[in-house]
């Protein structure tokens, strides 16, 4: 083992160690919205500070991009090798996600909600333990999102963006069932700039701030809980 991974599994276990302290526990927040929606954008103002652990393939992906010489812009010819990376870093959030749950830590997933399946699965997961699920939709026009695409620094092509907006909002209705349409939040962000900062930003901020001063209600929540606590007072832990 070198210092580095040391370094990370040392790290891992301080967080697991206060997992019963985190005030995000058993808290799990998804986020949906396709290319150019403004996820980042909105979500990063909402969730800051907020001490969530955030679980995003996309960063690992474009990690991975860098280290392989390989275009953001996402050519054609390259996807054989894209298609490689990609998996490599839906493997390492996957380890990641599951190490955070196992301290019950506060956790947001950030995905583009166009496959419910893989969506519903981890709500399900998470439910197993203990966790109050959210999601916060971030919701565009396709007008918008194709603009917003052209802007970023990983532009995807046209038709990419264009399926995955139609799959994400056909599960609109799947995602309001699941999550039960009080632990939802439809954000729209059609708005420009200095509408998103007076608005969009403190209705989504808003909601992920009442969400989290909601203790865990959830026996097995509950549960673990106490015996953490009491394993804590006997220096057990």
């Amino acid at each position: 083992m070198n210092y580095r991974q040391l370094i990370r599994e040392t790290n891992f276990e301080k967080m697991l160690n206060e997992g019963v302290y985190d005030p995000g526990i058993f808290k799990a927040f998804f986020l949906a919205g396709g290319p150019g929606s403004g996820k980042t954008f909105v979500t990063g103002s909402a969730f800051g500070g907020t001490g969530l652990k955030l679980v995003n393939s996309d960063t690992s992906f474009e990690r991975g991009l860098s280290k392989a010489n390989l275009s953001i812009k996402m050519p054609d010819e390259e996807e054989y090798f894209r298609n490689i990376i990609r998996q490599r870093a839906k493997t390492t959030t996957g380890n990641q996600l599951d190490k955070y749950l196992e301290g019950r830590l506060g956790v947001v997933i950030d995905a583009t909600g166009r496959d419910y399946n893989t969506i519903q699965r981890q709500v399900n997961n998470c439910k197993v333990l203990g966790y109050d699920c959210y999601m916060v939709f971030v919701n565009t026009s396709l007008e918008v999102a194709l603009q917003r695409n052209q802007n970023r620094p990983r532009t995807l092509p046209e038709y990419i963006v264009k399926t995955s907006w139609d799959g994400v909002q056909q599960n609109i209705g799947k995602f309001q069932y699941l999550f039960g349409r009080s632990n939802m939040a439809i954000i729209d962000n059609n708005k420009s700039d200095k509408e998103l900062v007076t608005d969009t930003l403190r209705k989504a901020s808003n909601f992920v701030r009442s969400q989290l001063m909601r203790k865990p209600n959830n026996i097995i929540a509950k549960t673990w809980i106490a015996k953490e606590l009491q394993m804590k007072r006997l220096g057990i832990k």
